[in-house]
């Protein structure tokens, strides 16, 4: 069998899943309680237990004046297991100042990860493979850098593999995830808790104005943002480029998230018999949220990014804040995060924080 091919019965087991924790599913009717629970229930999945350890930072490492804003590396706790090194980009003035958790994508390249979106003025060889990238997918921008300038508050972590933590290849990512759950752990869960952290670590700098706190992220990182904000009550906002689906629609024969390797980092063991992509980032309404869409993005299917946006949209519109909820599809556009595309993000971040 192909290692992209569903069994034979695939659709039995898709007709079992009926995500009975989804708002408006649920017999929860009152939608703080609903939140709780949801929320709960993701935790439950996440096989990785809450982490109170002391951050305890070490800046300053490679400061560097950039255009309207100070760069510098963060060592700090990210959880019990270890120190990690961060981008931390902080705009000229008095502050405190909005922020923004940037959270990058998988992309199978793991020799940068922080630096896919933030310029890596620490490391030449890492700035010419983060050009590339740039090139490839923002344009030719390093986002980090263009929200500094515009006066936020900007923390790149690498997730596990990439970066300063790996690079792992492409093949040892599956061993990584089956040695975890081995461990009776998770690299999802991991990932997931990780990027709370992160987020609590930036609303908590004095330089940071705790109550302007966005996630944004493209690929993978789209999907750690919108699910950062259904799990951490420290982001007031997030944008999700290039990852929304339901479950049911994204599997189908050749798509990624049926080979294994990537789609570990993505996938928490039974969470599906609960709940779907967009209930689990329902969990953030009705905290401002925006997602956008390539047309001509293969990795997701129209009709699984229709049924999402149709969820999500039914949620916002129950709290009443559908105003706070940005839906749209680039007709044009594949798998990418282009200029014209960051420009719109710039200015909705402008304005819900």
């Amino acid at each position: 069998m192909d290692t992209c091919e569903l069994p034979g019965f695939h659709q039995a087991l898709k007709d079992e899943l009926r995500f009975p924790l989804a708002w408006g599913t649920s017999p929860i009717r009152d939608f703080r309680t609903w939140r709780r629970v949801a929320r709960e229930t993701v935790e439950e999945h996440l096989f990785v237990a809450r982490d109170d350890t002391p951050y305890d930072p070490e800046f300053g490492e490679w400061r560097a004046e950039g255009d309207g804003f100070t760069r510098e590396l963060v060592t700090f706790s990210l959880t019990r297991y270890g120190r990690v090194r961060a981008a931390l980009l902080t705009p000229h003035g008095p502050g405190p100042f909005r922020a923004v958790l940037l959270l990058h994508d998988h992309g199978a390249k793991f020799d940068i990860g922080k630096e896919k979106l933030v310029r890596p003025w620490y490391d030449d060889t890492r700035l010419t493979s983060a050009q590339g990238w740039a090139d490839r997918y923002f344009s030719g921008r390093f986002v980090g850098d263009e929200l500094a300038r515009r006066g936020y508050v900007v923390l790149a972590v690498d997730a596990l593999g990439w970066g300063d933590r790996g690079p792992i290849t492409y093949d040892q990512q599956q061993a990584l995830a089956s040695n975890l759950y081995n461990l009776g752990s998770s690299l999802a869960g991991l990932m997931a808790r990780e990027d709370v952290r992160a987020a609590d670590f930036l609303a908590g700098l004095d330089r940071v104005d705790r109550h302007r706190v966005a996630a944004l992220g493209f690929s993978m990182g789209a999907f750690r943002a919108w699910q950062t904000a259904a799990l951490s009550d420290a982001i007031a906002a997030a944008a999700s480029v290039c990852w929304m689906t339901g479950l049911k629609e994204v599997m189908v024969p050749g798509n990624n998230i049926l080979r294994g390797q990537s789609s570990y980092y993505m996938l928490h063991p039974g969470l599906a018999r609960h709940l779907d992509f967009p209930d689990v980032a329902s969990i953030g309404a009705p905290k401002p949220m925006l997602f956008f869409h390539g047309g001509q993005d293969s990795l997701f299917p129209t009709e699984g990014v229709r049924v999402a946006y149709e969820k999500l949209r039914a949620v916002w519109r129950s709290r009443h804040a559908e105003e706070r909820l940005t839906l749209r599809t680039w007709p044009d556009l594949g798998h990418v995060f282009v200029d014209r595309m960051q420009d719109e993000v710039f200015t909705w971040l402008d304005h819900v924080l």
